[in-house]
């Protein structure tokens, strides 16, 4: 068994921001990524960022994630990739596959003082008729593709979703010399900025709100796709079918939290639609119901990546503060530093509703704790 004094399960932003916190504190860090290369979905993201300067504003996702795998380093950050957290168990274990090929790889338990679990999230699917055809992917894997891999996923493409992931994909695979044909929106109204929205319409990309693809025809893959309009009750409007010759249909229908490895430990979730659905209970300091667990980024609930950033920040210096690297006045100053950017991330008619869900969650996680606390206290008691 390996034992090392704090793993991270995820090596995205969130994660690695974790990471880098502690150790440039003195501990030492074990970064888990299933990937080739850490950063997560950073290296998609060719957009310059908005916001201020304190949230790198006009920065780069690409760029952002090249800082941090370079502070990672300056720190002794210690990253395995090719490496997937398959279990975690009681007392803080873990058990990671290494390798890429079946040939190579290998199982490690590794024992930690403190865990980050920086699992990310994924996609949700929208299922009509014809949903299975090669051709119908996630906005994400369109990104991955063009953005990562260099490699176009069609020439004609519909897009499921206005939020500012299909926006913003929907421009990147523009960029990409896609044909980005059209956008459908089921709500009434486009859900992202209207900045992302502007790019599209002006280059004469249509986005159809109220509808939704009832259909995808093709024989061996993708290569039409009906839409139609939506009353009032979300039903299909008979006679407003069109039909549009396209061979990708990307669907951007939000994200859920990637929640398995903190259920299989034991930490208490609760349901919330407006941060993806099951999320981890946690406190201001990032820590689960479990302690010395900690959850970070869209495991936590689904914000954006400068989000990710500041929670992964909050859970390092909880745990550089928790390990006696740093004193409880240094963390408590950087914990309420850390706290006003993202109270001023999620400012604005974007944020504000996650805002609130964010403070009944970390309340529903003080009332868990103190019920734990009082639990303890009677077993004690009793005994």
């Amino acid at each position: 068994m390996i034992k090392k004094e704090v793993v991270v399960i995820g090596g995205g932003p969130s994660g690695l921001a974790a990471a880098i916190e502690a150790a440039q504190r003195g501990a030492e860090v074990l970064v888990v990524d299933s990937n080739l290369k850490a950063g997560g979905q950073l290296f998609k993201q060719i957009h310059k960022f908005f916001g201020s300067s304190a949230h790198r504003s006009g920065t780069r996702g690409i760029d952002i994630g090249t800082e941090l795998l370079e502070e990672a380093e300056k720190y002794g950050v210690e990253i395995w990739l090719n490496s997937v957290a398959i279990g975690l168990f009681q007392e803080k274990k873990i058990a990671v596959e290494r390798g890429l090929d079946v040939e190579d790889k290998k199982l490690e338990i590794i024992e930690a003082e403190k865990i980050v679990i920086a699992s990310g999230a994924s996609e949700n699917a929208v299922r009509f008729k014809g949903w299975t055809l090669p051709g119908v992917m996630g906005a994400g894997a369109a990104q991955t593709m063009i953005n990562v891999n260099r490699v176009l996923p069609g020439e004609r493409i519909l897009m499921i979703g206005s939020g500012n992931v299909g926006l913003i994909v929907s421009y990147q695979l523009m960029q990409a010399g896609a044909d980005v044909v059209a956008l459908v929106e089921a709500a009434p109204k486009i859900g992202g900025y209207g900045v992302h929205a502007s790019k599209i319409t002006r280059a004469g990309v249509p986005i159809y709100t109220k509808h939704t693809v009832i259909e995808a025809r093709g024989d061996k893959r993708v290569e039409e796709a009906v839409i139609c309009e939506l009353d009032e009750k979300w039903q299909p409007v008979a006679g407003t079918e069109k039909t549009l010759k396209v061979d990708t249909i990307a669907i951007a229908a939000g994200l859920k939290p990637l929640v398995e490895l903190a259920v299989m430990h034991g930490c208490e979730c609760i349901f919330d639609p407006l941060l993806g659905g099951w999320v981890p209970l946690h406190d201001k300091n990032m820590e689960s119901t479990y302690p010395g667990i900690y959850v970070v980024g869209d495991i936590a609930g689904i914000e954006e990546a400068n989000t990710a950033l500041e929670e992964g920040k909050l859970a390092g210096i909880a745990i550089a503060e928790a390990l006696d690297y740093i004193s409880s006045e240094e963390a408590k100053k950087l914990k309420d530093e850390t706290w006003e950017r993202l109270k001023g991330l999620r400012m604005g008619p974007f944020g504000e509703k996650r805002m609130l869900a964010k403070e009944q969650l970390l309340a529903a996680a003080e009332a868990a704790k103190g019920s734990a606390e009082e639990h303890q206290i009677a077993a004690s008691a009793g005994a």
